[in-house]
């Protein structure tokens, strides 16, 4: 499926239950990017933190069982698991009420953490871990540790946890940038454009941040990526959505497996859209796809 898969990816900030009612799902943003990459066959690490409670021992158990490295998560004796309570409309789109503080706002450099940045190729963070100073001032760290891995940044905007000024700090140091269209619209509206044509905010976004890889996704309209100086786009795959709780984050995942691997856009912009379609049409953020379900989609 990948022409090189032996990359190494790091993902670091919010691992958490997502409830659903009465029902919790293993969740956060991070932790879904994690999960997917791995299962693509990459080598993955997670930085996080949890609490020293029964949900802190089953995300562990669960992720471990993944086969995603697990010795860079922190069990925090302070503070508990996150949990999320996420609320679904009639659409089956998400808010979101997210526990403050959570173990995971906690999250200090260790020898582990240090050593599993230091070998990674691609780095994947957001903004939502930025919302506590322990974690944020270990991301920007981080970060700064090893010049030669690919950052990205997922937006992931979740009000009130995030200012214009830190999004510009983490868009500035960013390799590749991914919005929603609505996030794009307020932040480059926030730093000065006043245009509702998504290639103007996205060539603004970037040469004001000079990072010179954009994707922005447009939810049941699809998705447009500038890499290399040139647009792409797909239309997005019709698909019946239960909901959409990381269909984003393996979207993502997808997107720049792709990409660095294969180094061939329409494709990665393809191959991102039909996993995130297909998760979309599933309940939770990490159902089981079979590549052959992708196959179908893509040739229909």
């Amino acid at each position: 499926m990948f022409k090189n898969n032996s990359l190494k990816a790091v993902s670091f900030g919010e691992i958490l239950f997502d409830v659903f009612g009465e029902e919790k799902k293993v969740g956060g943003a991070p932790l879904n990017l994690a999960l997917r990459t791995r299962s693509f066959g990459f080598s993955v690490t997670m930085i996080s933190a949890v609490g020293n409670d029964k949900n802190g021992q089953e995300l562990k158990k669960y992720i471990a069982e993944n086969r995603v490295n697990i010795d860079t998560i922190i069990t925090q004796q302070e503070h508990e698991t996150g949990i999320v309570q996420v609320n679904l409309n009639e659409r089956g789109s998400a808010t979101y009420n997210i526990q403050f503080p959570s173990a995971w706002d906690f999250i200090e450099i260790n020898a582990d953490i240090k050593k599993a940045v230091w070998q990674a190729d691609i780095f994947f963070f957001g903004s939502l871990a930025c919302r506590n100073t322990v974690s944020k001032d270990t991301l920007f760290e981080l970060l700064k540790s090893n010049p030669d891995m690919y950052k990205v940044f997922d937006v992931n905007l979740r009000a009130p946890h995030y200012t214009i000024e830190l999004l510009k700090e983490l868009m500035d140091i960013s390799d590749f940038i991914k919005f929603n269209d609505d996030e794009i619209l307020e932040i480059a509206s926030a730093l000065g454009l006043q245009s509702d044509s998504l290639e103007e905010n996205i060539l603004f976004i970037a040469e004001n941040t000079h990072t010179k890889a954009i994707c922005v996704t447009r939810g049941k309209h699809g998705s447009i990526l500038l890499w290399e100086g040139a647009f792409y786009y797909h239309e997005g795959f019709v698909v019946k959505v239960v909901d959409t709780v990381g269909a984003g984050d393996s979207y993502l995942a997808a997107l720049i497996a792709k990409l660095i691997s294969d180094k061939q856009p329409q494709k990665a912009l393809d191959f991102a859209s039909a996993i995130g379609a297909v998760v979309a049409s599933r309940p939770g953020a990490n159902p089981e796809i079979e590549s052959s379900e992708i196959e179908k989609l893509m040739e229909s």
